[in-house]
């Protein structure tokens, strides 16, 4: 990536604490490496432990660096012998909980930030930012009158008021119901792709990665594996973690044909890589729910052995002839019963295989 636009740079970051029976050191993040260009929206994705968070305190300058560097427009902020204090970043941060004054009004609240300003000049630019985020009618409320997702805004217009270099969200939609979660996503990604505003946020949840992220990183003991777009992760994963972190599937075994195809229990499929040396041999083919489609005219029968109603459709446990079980998003009025036997065929377009 070009330097020029390069807003953060992570180059080889390590970062440790001390462990909890206070005898020696834990490595939370290592070998850790990142780009995030300016007006990009980036997002550390990974279960609880993998270190996304300890990535944004060291960012913020909440937590030392052991060794590699984190720079912010090329200039060094962190490294194993520097050490730019937190203040000093024009870092803006969104927490968990949102983190709001009940004491004080919207209007308030964001204008805390912005004590360099005239008191004046803090309540025009604090009510230019509530306009921004489509809640100038509530300036005068106080936190615990919104609703989850209006306090959402609140705090994240309070983040940007300011003007910070970059913005960081530490799971911003933990709080919320899950019905909520991917709208607000997708509200908040407008509002900052509005505002030209560089984000870098970290979640658990995939549906909120790829709901707001430009970029998407699968995190695992403290480093990246891919760092790409969400639909590059969906699509051509790397690696067998992240091809089952990632959507929903199941690994079937295929045997390579002369065809450069794959046959697999459930008929053939076109490899996008040429397998021509490696006829005959047994490889491991990805399955996702959106690879099956129900089809009554099909001779291909599966047994439902789950099922999970999410309103426009079922997700689908099929256990095949052979015992194995793949998973199919089926239409919701395609309400079929456990035990019963329905009709599927392959839809796959993006064929991803591993060796056996």
């Amino acid at each position: 990536m070009n330097s020029a636009h390069t807003l953060l740079s992570i180059k080889q970051l390590e970062i440790d604490y001390l462990s909890r029976d206070g005898q020696g050191r834990v490595t939370a993040v290592k070998d850790f490496n990142l780009d995030l260009a300016q007006g990009e929206i980036g997002c550390l994705l990974g279960s609880s432990g993998c270190g996304k968070s300890t990535i944004l305190r060291g960012i913020c300058g909440f937590e030392p660096v052991k060794a590699g560097e984190i720079l912010l427009r090329d200039q060094i902020v962190s490294s194993a012998s520097t050490h730019l204090p937190p203040s000093k970043r024009k870092i803006g941060m969104v927490f968990q909980d949102f983190a709001l004054f009940p004491h004080l009004n919207v209007l308030e609240n964001i204008a805390f930030g912005l004590q360099h300003l005239p008191s004046t000049q803090r309540a025009i630019v604090a009510m230019e930012w509530l306009k921004r985020v489509s809640l100038s009618d509530k300036a005068d409320a106080y936190p615990h009158e919104l609703s989850g997702g209006q306090q959402q805004r609140v705090a994240l217009a309070r983040a940007m008021a300011p003007e910070p270099e970059i913005i960081l969200l530490d799971e911003p939609f933990s709080s919320l119901d899950i019905e909520l979660r991917e709208r607000l996503a997708g509200e908040m990604r407008e509002i900052l792709k509005a505002n030209n505003i560089t984000a870098l946020l970290v979640t658990h949840d995939q549906f909120e990665a790829f709901a707001i992220a430009d970029k998407v990183g699968v995190m695992t003991d403290g480093k990246v594996l891919q760092w790409d777009t969400p639909y590059e992760l969906y699509h051509k994963p790397v690696n067998r973690y992240i091809a089952d972190f990632i959507g929903r599937g199941v690994f079937i075994k295929g045997v390579v044909q002369a065809n450069n195809k794959v046959k697999i229990e459930l008929g053939e499929l076109d490899l996008e890589e040429d397998r021509s040396k490696d006829i005959g041999k047994a490889i491991d083919v990805l399955l996702r729910a959106d690879d099956i489609q129900h089809d009554d005219n099909s001779a291909m029968q599966a047994e439902v052995v789950r099922k999970t109603f999410r309103g426009a459709d079922f997700l689908y446990t099929l256990k095949l002839a052979s015992g194995i079980e793949i998973f199919a998003f089926v239409p919701s009025h395609h309400d079929h019963a456990i035990g019963e036997k329905i009709g599927i065929h392959l839809v796959a377009d993006h064929v991803v295989t591993f060796s056996d």
